[in-house]
């Protein structure tokens, strides 16, 4: 693979900022099935499928604990520091700012509105928060690796580790925001808690993630050689993120997890891409983001990478996505929630 020191890494962020930016304010089509929680109710539901792990090798020279199973690698395996996050924000974008901006317009968000977006990755989200609040409102985008965000473009930008630091300016934010976040963390009692105690009274909480349980193919038709092929690699990528301390289930808890914060006034919904060239290409950057580390725990080879690349650019796949599942409550004027 090519050598990504920080002055590539620098040029490379430009060249996907200077392509992009400002272009992508609208999902693509993509059919979109809806799942809609009431109360406590789920409207779908699936029978998960568990990821392949017997016998292979641990990722990234990792040890193997106690009776045979793979110890937790460190580290957020899908990092910013690779030219790929570039790429992946890009389709993530395009396929979900839509669902994100609809719900900010269902919360009230608008001029005057001060609102923290919590690891941002790249510009789209904090900039739609921005161009809705206004200049009499305040946005603030953290990440634990802020290199892809941009200070000055209407909103401010801090480093920040929602699991380990305190909250900022706690009680003062109309609207918390977190996509594609908690799923991630290892402390995710502790980050919603954070999240939760930096809202003011009346405040908005909206947190989207993904759940890969609910639906964990990349080919729904699994037709071929190719969409089997695409399928086991889609599993190898869960094996890498559940070795890393991924949740697979967690969207589906986020209903109870924002009650369990304090929170009220809870309702969650789900949005599920099946299909379209940003599917394809998301699916691309993530291949080869993660590539180095399916190699290393021995769970794909260079043939069978090669090949479903090779696929996907030749449009013989029809690629998925988890779906996304977006929960949100407000905070109780009476009662303010208490870190954990």
């Amino acid at each position: 693979m090519p050598w990504t020191g920080p002055a590539r890494r620098s040029d490379q962020r430009k060249a996907w900022i200077t392509r992009f930016t400002g272009r992508v304010r609208y999902p693509s089509p993509v059919i979109v099935a809806p799942v809609v929680w009431g109360g406590d109710h789920v409207v779908m539901t699936s029978s998960p499928r568990p990821p392949h792990v017997g016998g292979r090798p641990d990722p990234i020279g990792g040890t193997t604990a106690l009776g045979g199973e793979p110890a937790p690698a460190r580290g957020y395996l899908l990092d910013n520091a690779r030219a790929e996050a570039g790429e992946r924000f890009v389709w993530l974008a395009e396929l979900f700012d839509g669902v994100t901006r609809g719900h900010f317009d269902r919360l009230g968000v608008g001029a005057g509105s001060r609102c923290w977006e919590v690891g941002a990755g790249g510009r789209s989200i904090p900039e739609a928060l921005a161009a809705a609040v206004g200049p009499t409102g305040h946005v603030l985008a953290t990440d634990i690796d802020p290199s892809w965000l941009k200070a000055g473009d209407g909103y401010e930008v801090r480093r920040h580790d929602v699991a380990a630091d305190p909250p900022p300016e706690p009680g003062t934010f109309d609207l918390v925001h977190a996509r594609l976040v908690l799923v991630h963390v290892p402390d995710r009692a502790r980050a919603l808690a954070a999240m939760a105690a930096a809202l003011r009274p009346g405040g908005w909480l909206l947190v989207e993630d993904a759940d890969t349980a609910l639906q964990p193919l990349a080919c729904l038709d699994d037709s071929g050689p190719a969409q089997r092929r695409a399928n086991r690699l889609r599993d190898a990528v869960r094996e890498l993120l559940t070795r890393r301390g991924a949740d697979l289930r967690y969207g589906r808890t986020l209903p109870r997890a924002l009650r369990e914060a304090g929170l009220v006034d809870v309702a969650a919904a789900g949005s599920f891409p099946v299909g379209g060239p940003a599917c394809d290409r998301l699916e691309a950057a993530t291949i080869r983001h993660v590539r180095g580390e399916l190699l290393a725990a021995g769970l794909a080879d260079d043939a069978e990478i090669d090949a479903h690349l090779a696929a996907i650019h030749a449009g013989e796949l029809d690629l998925t996505l988890a779906p996304l599942i977006s929960a949100w409550g407000r905070r109780p004027a009476e009662h303010p929630p208490a870190l954990g």
